[in-house]
């Protein structure tokens, strides 16, 4: 593998034994391999060591890092934490890509060759990814993610460019900030929905904590801190009636921006950004997100 097409994924995981079997077979199958796999058991209670401890014998291209057991398992920053536990294990110079990867996907055969493809092309990319699809009675059904965002559970950088924009916030919209951080320095993050780029998401989005209703007003208490406005939020909230679970789910994801603009609760500190996002935002209703995208030169 030339210098080129060298990258590291870091994958966070806590109790994925019921999924990481999956995503372990499909890194295997990549018809690129990484040059490094560091897997941050975030205090695991079930079998996931042991199926770790397998697969870390049979590929020296992984390794296994393991922290204490904090009790329960931890979205947002928790992630984060577990992610950084693995980065700081590594030369990030020594890797042009980087990503972070969770370990309830299914990966098509060439995912991280055509990511890399894609970025040689346009070196304005600095983070890409797929798009995600849940399984509904046997059939793919995508998650509906937009084209102006990477994909927090296989979120593919440009290391450069990540440690320029200063990596990822400890916060619950960690995956959502980082995507508009890359826009200020005049760079691309995007996603395509391409069927080589398609990958299952087993554990549908929101739900890996308490229920799916809970992940939903943890997303809109994440949309809240990073500063978008009510008018998006609702818009936002609007465009997913018709996603499982049906208007619920909408209204959960409104219902968390709204408790926490009536707690008053705290939001990312840096104001140069929320103004950069509000700008956006208001294009993107205005506009249309391709149109607001190519405004600022800023379209894959």
């Amino acid at each position: 593998m030339d210098s080129s097409n060298r990258y590291v994924l870091i994958s966070p995981c806590r109790n994925e034994a019921g999924y990481m079997r999956s995503t372990l077979e499909s890194v295997v199958a990549q018809s690129l391999q990484p040059a490094l796999w560091v897997v941050v058991d975030d205090g695991s209670t079930d079998d996931t060591a042991a199926i770790l401890q397998e697969y870390a014998r049979r590929y020296p291209w992984m390794r296994i890092v393991t922290r204490r057991d904090r009790g329960h398992r931890s979205v947002g920053p928790g992630v984060i934490d577990a992610f950084y536990a693995g980065y700081q294990t590594i030369e990030p110079s020594d890797f042009e890509f980087m990503c972070k990867l969770d370990l309830d996907l299914e990966l098509p055969p060439r995912y991280f060759e055509i990511l890399m493809q894609r970025m040689a092309d346009n070196l304005q990319i600095a983070t890409c990814s797929g798009k995600a699809y849940v399984r509904e009675d046997g059939t793919p059904v995508p998650e509906r993610h937009g084209d102006d965002t990477s994909l927090g559970m296989t979120k593919f950088y440009r290391t450069a460019c990540f440690e320029k924009i200063g990596g990822f916030v400890r916060e619950v919209m960690w995956d959502g900030i980082d995507n508009h951080r890359c826009r200020m320095h005049g760079w691309i993050a995007c996603s395509w929905d391409e069927p080589d780029l398609r990958f299952i998401h087993l554990r549908p989005m929101g739900s890996s904590q308490d229920s799916i209703y809970f992940g939903r007003m943890r997303h809109g208490y994440g949309q809240y801190f990073m500063g978008t406005g009510p008018v998006f939020m609702f818009a936002s909230a609007l465009f997913r009636l018709n996603q499982k679970p049906y208007v619920l789910g909408s209204l959960a994801m409104m219902w968390g921006w709204l408790k926490a603009a009536l707690q008053r609760k705290p939001r990312y500190e840096d104001m140069a950004f929320r103004r950069f996002l509000r700008r956006y935002q208001w294009r993107a209703l205005l506009l249309g997100k391709r149109r607001a995208l190519t405004m600022t030169g800023q379209q894959a």
